[in-house]
């Protein structure tokens, strides 16, 4: 077998590949061979079948697995000696055919397309400077974790008026028009918060007591027509049929008392002895805080380098054929106007996917295995406490964690993982940081806006 390679342009490339007779008779002759042996055939008894019956009758099919066979492995030998850097897969050359005889073998010649990648030169150095945006861990937000905290781990008494965060255990009525209650109507017994309902019917609510009742939209009081179903007790295809006008009456109230700022809430929160007063609770939620926003702050710092890069490289890709190879690569057939549509998202997914695989390679980042191992390890560690089951033996974890790289959706997303680990790392080792704190508040809105 040989492979020649003609350049079209930097860019896209054909793959001519020439099976000569040599290369797949002794596979072919096999073949038919086994199928004389197991063929059927009436007339004939189970493995006298006359070869030139099982050759004109299987002959060419065999044939022509055997050359798909060859030219895949011909084909990706030779893109992995040249260590070709190519984008998809080849593809046949559709306005070429086939040469070759298949009533007639002799040699056959094949050829193929393939996109290349574009060469780039990523240059990144304390030269290049970003901004990164750190939050601002002050007392308010300690002071709304404390409130938090106390809360979740507080318990629920009862109050005999409607306060702004409590819990309301009422009836629900549908009415007519008039106000009066429909016959056959809608009628349940429901929970609503008032932290998750509208803020119009927050302000009918507040303040009323036990007994008193309000008329009102249900929907005010319910995130969605989803949340409607479930406190309403009716299908979710009945909500937009359901009158404008119900009576709720306030059969209880609930108020979540919260925590006291003890050692017992100190141990539930940490573990015993671990925190033993408020100072101690403080410093560990700031710590805890500052570990959890700076992995959001590395997101929003890769965005924005990203951003930058994919601006100021000039990445140039073969996008005709790359249209080709998304449609051909598909399971479900899709067309090229739909290939069209969303291929400025693709090409830019593609294009920092290069840039990344610069980066690496340019400065020797690398994953190696017992690496990969290593991490997975962490990940299960990590699982095994968040549900307070005791961490396994090394070499149990060990284990586990080579059978889960054995899935290979599950490997890809670690060493993905790993792989955005190292890249950040990089990032903060080698471009100038300018770094600014924020508050909460305008983190959020930071860490929402793709263009900040």
């Amino acid at each position: 077998m040989k492979v020649v390679k003609e350049n079209i342009d930097d860019l896209n490339a054909l793959l001519t590949v020439t099976v000569e007779k040599k290369d797949y008779q002794e596979k072919v002759d096999k073949a038919l061979n086994d199928y004389r042996k197991k063929a059927n055939i009436p007339g004939f008894r189970k493995g006298m079948v006359p070869m030139g019956m099982i050759k004109k009758q299987y002959g060419k099919s065999l044939l022509a697995d055997e050359l798909n066979r060859l030219v895949g492995e011909s084909l990706y030998k030779y893109i992995e000696d040249e260590k070709l850097d190519i984008l998809g897969n080849p593809l046949p050359k559709n306005d070429i055919e086939v040469k070759g005889d298949f009533d007639n073998p002799d040699n056959f010649e094949f050829v193929y397309e393939i996109g290349m990648a574009p060469k780039l030169d990523i240059k990144l150095t304390a030269k290049n400077k970003y901004p990164y945006t750190k939050v601002k861990v002050d007392k308010k937000l300690i002071d709304q974790q404390i409130e938090d905290l106390t809360r979740r781990y507080g318990k629920l008494v009862s109050s005999e008026t409607v306060g702004e965060k409590d819990m309301i255990m009422g009836q629900f009525v549908e009415l007519t028009d008039k106000g009066e209650i429909k016959e056959g109507g809608v009628m349940n017994n429901s929970t609503v918060t008032m932290e998750f309902i509208d803020k119009k019917a927050q302000k009918e609510l507040l303040g009323k007591k036990v007994g008193d009742k309000i008329v009102i939209d249900p929907m005010l009081m319910a995130r969605d027509n989803h949340d409607a179903h479930h406190m309403l007790n009716i299908p979710e295809s009945d909500i937009p049929n359901i009158s404008k006008k119900f009576q709720f009456t306030i059969n209880e109230v609930k108020v979540m008392q919260p925590a006291e700022m003890n050692q017992d809430l100190f141990d539930k929160l940490f573990g015993k002895d671990q925190i033993t007063s408020e100072k101690d609770l403080r410093d560990k939620l700031k710590e805890d805080l500052t570990k959890m926003f700076e992995k959001d702050s590395e997101r929003i710092l890769v965005r924005r380098i990203s951003a930058d890069l994919l601006k100021k490289t000039d990445v140039q890709l073969p996008n005709e054929f790359l249209k080709r190879w998304i449609i051909a690569s598909q399971e479900t057939p899709i067309t090229m106007e739909e290939v069209n549509s969303d291929y400025e998202n693709y090409t830019r997914s593609l294009k920092w996917q290069l840039i990344q695989n610069n980066i690496f390679k340019a400065n020797e980042i690398k994953i190696g295995h017992e690496e990969a191992i290593h991490y997975t390890k962490g990940l299960l560690a990590n699982q095994y406490a968040q549900y307070g089951m005791p961490i396994p033996e090394d070499k149990e974890l060990a284990h586990s964690a080579h059978h889960v790289l054995e899935n290979q959706k599950e490997a890809q997303q670690i060493y993905d993982m790993i792989g955005e680990d190292k890249l950040i790392n990089f990032f903060k080792e080698t471009v100038k940081l300018d770094e600014n704190e924020v508050d909460y508040e305008e983190f959020v809105k930071i860490a929402q806006d793709k263009e900040a």
